[in-house]
């Protein structure tokens, strides 16, 4: 168990050092460790790079941060010199090339995570490329990587942007340990084995790690999964790999896992670090942060990520939703972790003091808010089930439908002096608050916490889509807004659901993309934004993608992964769109569905000619109206004139 109450005491306030001159001004010699990050320096709870570093100091080891280096200049990861322990290395809260590319592959107009929301201030694949930077200065230095990015890159892989199988990161960046998940139980101990003079090399015990070897001997009761060539051969190898890897990503029951690859060389997944206790969490979250970005960012405008949980409060971690296309399960694992009311409390009355707090707390939650506590008893002591899913298909006979906790937190931040109105935005799981038959939080979410829209994501309306994502039957989500409209009606309030949904996932062919756009026609609602599926690593639909297999059956799955069939059923989803009228023809020639076509009111899209013709007339009108502005302008301003003259 982490015990931070002493170190916390004689923890200096303020950022950590950012250069050199800062580690001097603290007179330091040297630092323990470097953190060279992807991301601003944000010294905010909700930023990985703010945690590990703030950990770390209250176990007593100086911390200098990099923060997006020059790539092209070795000498900007030399600033404060060797490390007496070694490197750390992230990529930033995003994998880098989830940060920089649209699904579509184009490069992104802003970083969220760089002052100024600029573009081009970390490298591609930043984690390898940031590792190999050191590796020409610092040979023997050891270096440690962590972050979603190697989390997710932690062994063979699938990589969208090169439409190629991927070895793991740790070989390709030349580093000495990857931590995968969250790093907070592992940094220690490896920082305390390299401080009491053991080799890097010899660290191989530490759960949440992954290391090299080419002594197979050593290796000891493990799983072998296939072969880096067997499974870049082979997609039906991946499948059975990856779905190995998913049934041993849990700390209780998950066994150690190798990959072997040329050479001899072996890479060794021990299994994953033990969930904090209510007691660490609160630890973790009390450390000293200052809550903001580094003030030499100011000048550049600040670093926009910032404001999206500024005034937010993590109360979890973890979640046992099991999405398909969510890489959850591989990184905070299926087992919730909670901090106390009070510690969330506490963290709530520092954002009641902030001079930008206007009364409004912006969200309470997690992954999933309305999860606070494991799904069961059982995962205590024996952890997730490995084949069996918590809510799908149907909620587990075991689990523990209760929102008591939970609502009770949120009723105890609405009371404090200075709060006018406490949100939930970061997203419920509405099958779970369909299984609880107790209908006071339902009521009390719909009566305090939603600002006149919910957002929530049913994803999909198919069911043979939706069994493809993890996600529960379409009657289920169906059931869920029917109650929301009742109890609003009954509030007196207008409040609306807005629908997260998704568009090209694996099992959804034109026939189901078909049965989304008429969904949304009975809703009479057309999303500005449309998800298309994103294939990012280590999720089971990026796998079905790959392999057009369902590793948990290994039924073969129709994928949808041709640009211009991607874009139909994108386009069906905002089929009222002009732009996308063409696309949408086709799409419903394709799936034989041209009864949508017409003028009755259950039809998506008009016919060609009349479509042209309506086009035109809207054309007219528009030019009509700009050729009329001018001479309404100068009415207006003549009424004005007259009766100022009055």
């Amino acid at each position: 168990m982490f015990d931070f109450g002493e170190e916390i005491m004689i923890a200096e306030q303020g950022f950590l050092p950012l250069g050199r001159a800062d580690m001097e001004a603290r007179g330091w010699d040297m630092v323990d460790f470097v953190y060279v990050i992807g991301d601003a320096y944000v010294d905010h709870p909700s930023f990985g790079h703010a945690i590990i570093s703030r950990v770390l100091e209250a176990h007593g080891y100086k911390v200098g941060l990099i923060a997006q280096p020059d790539w092209r200049d070795p000498d900007s990861i030399a600033v404060y010199g060797r490390p007496r322990l070694g490197f750390l290395v992230t990529a930033g809260n995003m994998d880098s090339m989830v940060n920089h590319y649209s699904v579509s592959k184009k490069r992104r107009d802003m970083d969220a995570f760089t002052p100024g929301g600029v573009m081009g201030k970390r490298p591609d694949y930043a984690t390898v490329v940031y590792c190999n930077l050191i590796r020409q200065t610092y040979k023997d230095s050891p270096i440690l990587i962590g972050g979603i990015e190697a989390s997710l890159r932690r062994l063979g892989h699938y990589d969208y942007w090169s439409n190629k199988m991927k070895r793991s990161i740790l070989l390709d960046s030349q580093a000495d340990l990857l931590m995968y998940g969250m790093g907070e139980r592992s940094v220690v101990e490896i920082a305390d084995a390299l401080s009491s003079g053991l080799s890097v090399k010899d660290i191989t015990f530490v759960n949440g790690t992954v290391y090299k070897t080419k002594r197979a001997e050593d290796i000891y009761d493990a799983l072998m999964l296939p072969s880096f060539d067997e499974i870049s051969r082979d997609r039906t190898n991946y499948a059975k790999s990856f779905y190995t890897q998913y049934c041993n990503t849990d700390p209780f029951v998950g066994k150690r896992l190798v990959e072997s690859y040329p050479n001899s060389v072996y890479v060794v997944q021990n299994p994953a670090s033990k969930p904090l206790s209510q007691m660490e969490m609160d630890d973790v979250y009390a450390l000293p942060y200052q809550r903001n970005y580094h003030p030499s960012y100011e000048e550049a405008g600040g670093v926009p990520a910032i404001r999206e949980v500024k005034f937010s409060l993590v109360s979890s971690r973890g979640c046992f939703g099991g999405c398909s296309f969510c890489a959850l399960t591989f990184h905070q694992g299926r087992i919730i972790q909670t901090r106390s009311h009070k510690s969330i409390i506490e963290e709530a009355k520092l954002l009641i003091k902030d001079k930008d707090f206007k009364g409004y707390i912006h969200d309470v939650g997690g992954p999933t808010a309305n999860f606070r506590h494991p799904a069961c008893v059982k995962q205590l002591e024996k952890g997730a089930c490995q084949n069996k899913q918590c809510l799908f298909p149907e909620p587990c006979k075991n689990l523990t439908v209760d929102h008591k906790d939970y609502l009770s937190l949120l009723r105890e931040l609405r009371k404090l002096p200075g709060v006018k109105k406490v949100f939930v935005r970061s997203g419920i799981r509405f099958d779970y608050v369909m299984a609880d038959k107790d209908e006071t939080f339902f009521r009390e979410l719909c009566s305090y916490h939603v600002s006149g829209q919910l957002k929530v994501a049913p994803e999909h309306v198919a069911d043979p889509v939706l069994k493809r994502m993890g996600k529960p039957k379409n009657s289920v989500y169906k059931e869920f807004a029917d109650k929301y409209r009742k109890i609003n009606e009954t509030l007196g309030l207008r409040q609306y659901l807005v629908p997260y949904l998704m568009s090209s996932h694996p099992g959804s062919t034109l026939k189901e993309a078909v049965e989304l756009a008429e969904y949304l026609r009975d809703l009479g609602y057309m999303p500005e934004q449309v998800q298309d599926f994103y294939p990012t690593p280590s999720t089971i639909s990026t796998c079905m993608y790959y392999t057009g297999l369902d590793p948990r059956t290994m039924e073969p799955v129709y994928v949808p992964v041709n640009p211009h069939e991607k874009a139909m059923q994108r386009a069906l989803i905002q089929y009222r769109n002009p732009v996308n009228y063409d696309l949408v023809l086709e799409a419903l020639k394709k799936a034989e569905r041209l009864d949508l076509v017409g003028f009755d009111k259950k039809c998506l899209i008009r016919p060609q000619k009349a479509a042209k013709l309506l086009q035109k007339q809207r054309q007219k009108q528009r030019e009509e109206n700009k050729r009329q502005a001018p001479a309404k302008k100068k009415t207006i301003r003549n009424v004005h004139k007259k009766k100022s003259k009055k």
